[in-house]
């Protein structure tokens, strides 16, 4: 089964080897008809801590990492295979 790959923003940096992305996901609402926003913060594991507040960034699933980390950073590019 593929693994799932998320766009987001990076919204926290301080935390050594980790990064808080935000990915927000769009739908119609059933009732309202109007487009709905909603958005989930995902930790995810950035080896090199190269990646700063604000930057859009690809993640990845993974293997669980530390209690909360479940994600890997790809990238700010999609890698070509996918």
């Amino acid at each position: 089964m593929p693994k799932r790959v998320l766009q987001g923003t990076v919204v926290s940096d301080k935390t050594d080897k980790t990064v808080v992305v935000r990915v927000e996901r769009r739908f119609t609402h059933p009732v309202l008809k109007k487009t709905v926003r909603r958005s989930k913060k995902y930790q995810a594991h950035d080896e090199a801590n190269t990646y700063k507040t604000g930057d859009t960034v690809f993640i990845e699933e993974s293997k669980p990492i530390s209690k909360n980390k479940r994600w890997v950073v790809l990238g700010t590019d999609l890698p070509a295979g996918e």
